[in-house]
């Protein structure tokens, strides 16, 4: 894949997020619509093409915990707040005109984990859980080694402590388990049809009238 062998001979280890949901997308993975812009004019092109309520995420392959760095902005609903989250985000970079990321905000109560991490023995396996900023707290996660089946798929979202959150709940519709289960399956053949990554991380899933939508996600490449 162009993107991957750009940043390996770029002697890169981490594509950006924007990389990253690129990769996931070219196999049919869902993923936010979205921009990236360097300065205010495109800006404003791109808010005004994928329309209000934004989220404007800073864009560097270096920086894994943006949320930490303070790079992230939601819920920008006008051109002014737009922009006065495009000049804080740019100044918290390290580079000068830092790229930034202008994103559709994708509303949902339930955010999942999904991943893959390459064993030297095992290969490529396939992990999901239950995702967003208490992930590491609940660790409620389970593995499957790829390629996975549809059965493989739909037991890694029973094997979860949390399953019931995939459930009617709250008023809030089932999820679609045949659109999660396509999405693990394509993250482990990913793993198998590129050697070069050694780590997936998509964190969070958001979880939008039932169905999964990647809103964050890194790729990493053997060093």
């Amino acid at each position: 894949m162009n993107i991957i062998e750009k940043a390996a001979s770029e002697g890169k280890t981490t594509l950006s997020e924007y990389e990253s949901k690129q990769v996931l997308s070219a196999y049919q993975i869902p993923v936010t619509r979205e921009l990236l812009v360097y300065d205010e004019e495109n800006l404003i092109k791109a808010a005004k093409k994928i329309g209000y309520p934004l989220v404007l995420k800073g864009c560097d392959a270096k920086i894994a915990h943006k949320t930490e760095k303070n790079l992230i902005r939601t819920a920008i609903d006008t051109e002014q707040a737009a922009i006065t989250a495009f000049n804080d985000i740019q100044a918290g970079m390290t580079e000068n005109n830092a790229a930034v990321i202008v994103q559709e905000m994708i509303i949902g109560k339930r955010e999942l984990v999904a991943g893959m991490i390459r064993d030297h023995q095992f290969g490529p396996s396939v992990m999901f859980g239950i995702g967003g900023i208490f992930t590491e707290i609940f660790n409620d996660v389970t593995f499957r080694i790829a390629p996975l089946s549809r059965q493989d798929a739909l037991e890694m979202m029973d094997d979860i402590r949390g399953k019931r959150i995939l459930d009617t709940v709250r008023g809030m519709m089932a999820v679609d388990r045949d659109q999660l289960g396509d999405i693990l399956i394509r993250i482990g053949q990913i793993g198998i049809e590129n050697k070069m990554i050694c780590e997936i991380d998509i964190n969070p899933i958001i979880i939008s009238k039932g169905r999964g939508i990647v809103v964050d996600a890194m790729i990493v490449l053997e060093s």
